[in-house]
């Protein structure tokens, strides 16, 4: 039985078969080449979920929060009621509610006083905090 080479088949008397060393090549290029069309796809997506997200104007809700929520949220942390931080400031505990819920904002000197209570800054303490807008 004679095995001839013909152009990109092997001829094995009547049986006619792929060239395996043809076959591996156009494998060796087309892998690679799927392989970063769908990762330019998956970055495309990506890139476009991005945006979306981002034009919609939702943004990280600890960024995104009032004052009030970041008073509450560092009291709570901090384990402190708000008759205990009343007291501590020489405020009333109604004083520290309408702070928690927006309904009044505390004075600077009582938001430095908040600061110095919960062991942070008062940037710390403002940072995230949304700004009003009128």
């Amino acid at each position: 039985m004679d095995v001839f080479l013909t152009g990109t088949a092997w001829s094995a008397g009547s049986e006619l078969s792929t060239n395996p060393v043809f076959s591996w090549v156009w494998m060796l290029w087309l892998l690679p080449l799927l392989f970063y069309a769908a990762l330019f796809v998956l970055i495309v997506l990506g890139i476009r979920a991005l945006l979306k997200y981002l034009r919609s104007g939702k943004g990280d809700p600890a960024v995104r929060r009032s004052l009030g929520e970041a008073l509450k949220s560092r009291r709570m942390g901090c384990n402190m009621t708000q008759e205990f931080v009343a007291e501590s400031l020489g405020v009333s505990r109604q004083a520290v509610s309408k702070w928690e819920t927006g309904a009044a904002e505390p004075s600077t000197t009582n938001l430095l006083a908040l600061a110095r209570l919960y062991g942070v800054s008062a940037g710390e303490l403002l940072s995230g905090v949304e700004q009003k807008r009128k």
